[in-house]
C-alpha cells in the first residue's frame, strides 16, 4: 500500500509540475519588417530615354531617376509660347494707343469737313437772296439747303471719328487683350510643368525596390515607372491575438529577435493598434462561458535605428 501511494504521490506532483509549467509557457509570435513605399510616376507620355538607377540603388532626394523623350511637349510649348506673344504684342498695341498718323489723318478729315461746311453755309446763304431777287429758280435753292445738310452730316461724323481716335481703345478692348494673355500664359505655364516631369527625381531619401519599365518603352500619364524604398521608417507589423495585446498597449515596449541580423535583442515600441477584419479574425475559445477572440495589428518602431533593417525581414517576440 505504502509503494502505491508512493507512485499516486508522485503521479500527482508530475502532473502539477506539468501543468504549471505549460500556464507559465512562453507564445512565440512573428513579425514582419515593412516600409513606406513611394511610386514614381510622371504626367508626361512620352518614351523611356534613360533609367539612371537599378533596384538596389540608394538614392537621395532630388536624384534623378527617369528621363523621359517626349518631342510632342516640347513643340506645344514653342505653339504656347507663339500664342503668348501674339497676345502681348496685341496688348501692347491697344495700350500703346491709336497711332499718331491715324490721329492726325482724323483731324484732317475733320477740318476738311469744316470748310465744307462753310462754304455750303456761305452758298446756302447766296442762293437765298438770289432766289429772293428771282434770279435763281426755288430748285437750286433747294439744292444749296441739301448740300449744307449733307455737310453738317459729313462734320459731325468727321469729329466723333477724330474724338474715337484720340480716345484710343475702349476698356472692354483692354480687358479682353489682357484675358487672352493670361489665357496664353496658363497654357505656358501648364506645358512647362508638364516639362518639369522630363527628369522624374526622387521624392525621399530611400532605396529603388522596383524598376518596372525598360529603355525605349513607352509610357503613359500617371503609368507607374519604379518604387522606391523609405528605409528609415522601417517598422515592425505584428498580428497580436486579444488576449494577448496587454503586452502590446499604444507606446508599449518590447523586445524581439531578428534572426536575419542575428540580434537576439532588439527594442520595439509600438505607435499604432487597430482590430483587423472580423470575418477573418473571430476565433472560438471553445470553452462555455469564454468569448471570441479578435485579432489585432500592431506596428511598432525600433528605439535606436538599424541601418541593415529591411524589408521582409521576420522578427520573433516571445510573450
Amino acid at each position: 500500500m505504502a509503494a502505491v501511494a508512493a507512485v499516486l504521490l508522485l503521479v500527482l506532483v508530475v502532473a502539477v509540475v506539468g501543468i504549471v509549467a505549460s500556464s507559465h509557457r512562453s507564445v512565440v509570435l512573428q513579425g514582419y519588417v515593412e516600409c513606406e513605399q513611394i511610386t514614381i510616376s510622371g504626367k508626361l507620355t512620352g518614351r523611356i530615354e534613360q533609367l539612371r538607377v537599378r533596384e538596389g540603388d540608394s538614392v537621395l532626394v532630388g536624384d534623378t531617376l527617369v528621363v523621359i523623350n517626349c518631342p510632342e511637349a516640347y513643340a506645344k510649348l514653342r505653339q504656347a509660347d507663339g500664342m503668348e506673344q501674339a497676345a502681348s504684342y496685341q496688348q501692347r498695341k491697344l495700350d500703346d494707343g491709336t497711332r499718331r498718323q491715324v490721329v492726325e489723318t482724323a483731324r484732317q478729315l475733320w477740318h476738311k469737313t469744316q470748310a465744307e461746311l462753310q462754304l455750303a453755309t456761305t452758298t446756302r446763304k447766296r442762293m437765298e437772296v438770289l432766289w429772293r431777287d428771282s434770279i435763281v429758280p426755288t430748285q437750286r435753292r433747294d439744292e444749296a439747303e441739301a448740300l449744307l445738310s449733307a455737310a453738317r452730316a459729313n462734320e459731325r461724323a468727321a469729329r466723333e471719328q477724330y474724338n474715337m481716335a484720340l480716345q484710343g481703345a475702349q476698356r472692354q478692348d483692354l480687358e479682353s487683350a489682357q484675358s487672352l494673355v493670361e489665357a496664353a500664359r496658363g497654357v505656358v505655364d501648364e506645358v512647362t510643368s508638364l516639362l518639369r516631369d522630363i527628369h522624374l527625381t526622387s521624392p525621399v531619401v530611400g532605396q529603388v525596390a522596383e524598376v518596372y519599365p525598360s529603355v525605349g518603352e513607352l509610357v503613359g500619364a500617371g503609368a507607374p515607372l519604379m518604387s522606391v524604398v523609405v528605409l528609415e521608417d522601417a517598422h515592425v507589423v505584428m498580428n497580436v491575438r486579444e488576449d494577448y495585446l496587454s503586452h502590446f498597449g499604444m507606446g508599449a515596449i518590447f523586445e524581439g529577435s531578428v534572426p536575419a541580423l542575428n540580434m537576439t535583442s532588439v527594442a520595439f515600441r509600438v505607435y499604432y493598434v487597430s482590430p483587423l477584419g472580423s470575418y477573418a479574425t473571430w476565433r472560438s475559445s471553445l470553452r462555455a462561458g469564454d468569448y471570441n477572440l479578435r485579432t489585432f495589428e500592431i506596428h511598432a518602431q525600433p528605439l535606436n535605428p538599424i541601418p541593415t533593417l529591411r524589408p521582409g525581414m521576420s522578427v520573433i517576440v516571445k510573450v
